[in-house]
């Protein structure tokens, strides 16, 4: 937990730290080097709770009136279907619930955002691990390796439909032929911006996410320090700001995750179709 004696820049880079592997302070954005536990943990939690509600919502559902939970994931259910039959053009029955399971997860994993800075410090605290525990943070889409992760797992569902789709030699082909053309001279230029596309989509999907979420909560943790003000100006700014702030994240973290969504849907889509 940070120190009240900490500088308004060290209570923020204190709540900007990740607890790692290493047992230090790492302040690199994306580091293979480490593990982030505290994002290990909460991309895990987050993705067993999503699990769990779409395993109870399938239990019980029910061919009569259903009550609101269940009507609830059948909204969810048929935004994601519409969505993927106008972008897939072809096998939806795997596609269609990992975007749902897309969504869900990155939204818990957003939602987390909203808890207050110091809760798990204070909780840390309370179990007595606060000797243990120096750094943490809650929100695994803020961290870039989580991200990335993400975006990677995306990557990998790219060329699995590239190549489930056209073959693996129709794919080769794609990567030498399009866009310019098939002839030996455009080769290495087709498979040079075909290349560069790919990364740009995983790079692209994954530093969006990151860039907004980490965006938000570094606006949490300067709400947060107008909290430790002594005066009543400061600790009143600190109640309208964060409770404005957290009202308007609400919409932040539905849209990300539903932008995060729609792109997965998107390139693996594109994956289907031939130039």
């Amino acid at each position: 937990m940070a120190s009240d004696s900490q500088t308004p820049s060290e209570y923020v880079n204190h709540h900007l730290q990740h607890l790692n592997n290493v047992g230090t302070s790492q302040s690199q954005l994306f580091d293979i080097s480490i593990i982030n536990l505290d994002t290990m943990f909460w991309s895990l939690a987050c993705g067993i709770f999503v699990i769990i509600i779409l395993r109870i919502a399938a239990v019980r559902a029910t061919s009569g009136v259903p009550g609101r939970f269940q009507a609830f994931i059948e909204m969810l259910v048929e935004l994601v279907e519409d969505q993927s039959k106008s972008i897939v053009h072809g096998d939806r029955s795997f596609v269609a619930p990992l975007a749902l399971t897309v969504f869900l997860w990155v939204f818990m994993m957003n939602a987390l955002d909203l808890l207050p800075v110091e809760l798990p410090h204070y909780i840390f605290m309370i179990l007595g691990l606060s000797d243990i525990i120096h750094y943490h943070r809650i929100v695994p889409t803020a961290d870039l390796n989580g991200t990335m992760g993400l975006a990677l797992g995306v990557f990998i569902l790219m060329m699995y439909y590239s190549v489930k789709v056209k073959g693996l030699i129709g794919f080769f082909r794609e990567l030498l032929f399009a866009p310019f053309g098939s002839h030996p001279s455009l080769w290495l230029f087709n498979l040079g911006l075909n290349v560069i596309e790919f990364v740009a989509k995983t790079f692209s999907i994954g530093m969006r996410l990151f860039g907004n979420m980490y965006a938000g909560e570094l606006i949490f943790v300067l709400i947060a320090l107008l909290g430790g003000s002594a005066t009543i100006l400061g600790f009143f700014g600190h109640v309208v700001a964060g409770t404005i702030w957290a009202i308007f994240h609400i919409l932040i973290i539905t849209l990300q995750a539903f932008i995060f969504m729609m792109l997965t849907l998107v390139y693996i889509g594109q994956a289907h179709d031939s130039h």
